[in-house]
């Protein structure tokens, strides 16, 4: 029969409980108490005390989770996007590789869920046998290993495919070597550029604009700041990606743009919009991040033609940026996770 505590001796605990310093399980030991009895009095001492600041703590508690799973969402996508990119099979296969390849750092709950795959889809295609065509390509990669090792490290797709050609018999296409040894991450050796390569990063370096913001992100005026960004959704389709041009005062968008890929025509036409629905005063800055598409020559021209002044993030700084970081994390949420897009176009 379980004992039953006057609330003189409950209160009792918890003040030995406060002044002793003592944990819940020693505390326990010493008073013949069970520790979840320990705790529950002392959480419901603190709730009778101060339930205002115990109600703070829960929601505290409760943001840090939601940040960090949108934290973990968003890893997820990034690492989606770079392993899509390198792996040319069909579009399923590709994600439920990528879960595979990933399991050790998310669990697949998760990864399922974010990619809106099932995970009985997953686990069938993990339990099945592999292909014919799987276990050539096993066999093929021995074969393009070892070359690669014979040549110290050298050789190239090309002259991997004309060995297994001339000196190993596999008559298969270029682009199968390519993509298994893009897969393996095997390269071979190729003469640096380095004039052309500074010549670049010297013209970059020139399109950077300054950072004008600098995380001042309240602006009282419309039409004063501008902040600009790319996100990306999945879809059964692939990625779509969708650029956004938000006012810093009034915190609406003013312009957008969808497209299958974040390119430079993207960005353009969302600042586009903007500019040509509202009547932009001189000195009007854009502030985004250094990406490409924002650092291309097109972008600044279109910038100058509509009197707009460049801003930019530092680099590797994601929080100078972070009014866009904060509404795409939001619509993200409340909007695109809790539907499946099968296609870009619904």
């Amino acid at each position: 029969m379980a004992k039953r505590y006057s609330s003189e001796y409950k209160q009792e605990v918890v003040r030995l409980y406060r002044e002793s310093g003592k944990g819940f399980r020693k505390l326990a030991e010493e008073l013949d108490v069970s520790a979840y009895s320990i705790r529950k009095w002392v959480r419901d001492a603190e709730v009778q005390e101060n339930p205002q600041a115990v109600e703070e703590s829960a929601e505290i508690r409760r943001l840090k989770r939601e940040n960090r799973l949108l934290r973990e969402e968003r890893e997820i996508l990034r690492k989606a996007a770079a392993f899509f990119a390198t792996d040319d099979r069909s579009h399923a296969v590709s994600v439920y590789r990528f879960v595979d390849a990933e399991k050790a750092n998310h669990s697949v709950r998760t990864m399922c869920r974010v990619l809106n795959i099932a995970r009985a889809g997953y686990y069938a295609w993990r339990d099945r046998p592999p292909s014919q065509r799987a276990q050539e390509d096993d066999e093929l990669l021995g074969v393009i290993r070892e070359i690669h090792e014979a040549s110290d490290g050298t050789y190239g797709s090309p002259r991997v495919h004309a060995e297994l050609r001339l000196e190993h018999g596999w008559y298969v296409s270029r682009k199968r070597v390519e993509r298994l040894m893009r897969t393996a991450g095997l390269q071979g050796v190729h003469r640096r550029k380095q004039g052309r390569r500074k010549a670049q990063e010297a013209s970059l370096a020139e399109r950077v604009a300054p950072d004008l913001v600098q995380r001042a992100f309240e602006v009282e005026e419309p039409n004063r700041v501008w902040y600009a960004d790319v996100t990306q959704h999945l879809t059964d389709d692939g990625w779509l990606y969708l650029a956004a041009v938000l006012d810093a005062a009034s915190k609406r968008i003013k312009g957008w743009s969808m497209g299958d890929s974040a390119s430079t025509e993207l960005v353009v036409d969302a600042v586009s919009m903007a500019a040509g629905r509202h009547d932009v005063n001189g000195g009007l800055i854009h502030h985004s991040d250094r990406g490409s598409a924002y650092t291309s020559i097109r972008f600044g021209e279109t910038l100058s033609q509509f009197g707009l002044v460049g801003s930019m993030s530092g680099r590797g700084s994601p929080h100078d940026n972070a009014v866009m970081e904060s509404f795409f994390a939001t619509l993200q949420t409340e909007l695109l996770d809790r539907h499946a897009w099968r296609s870009r176009r619904n």
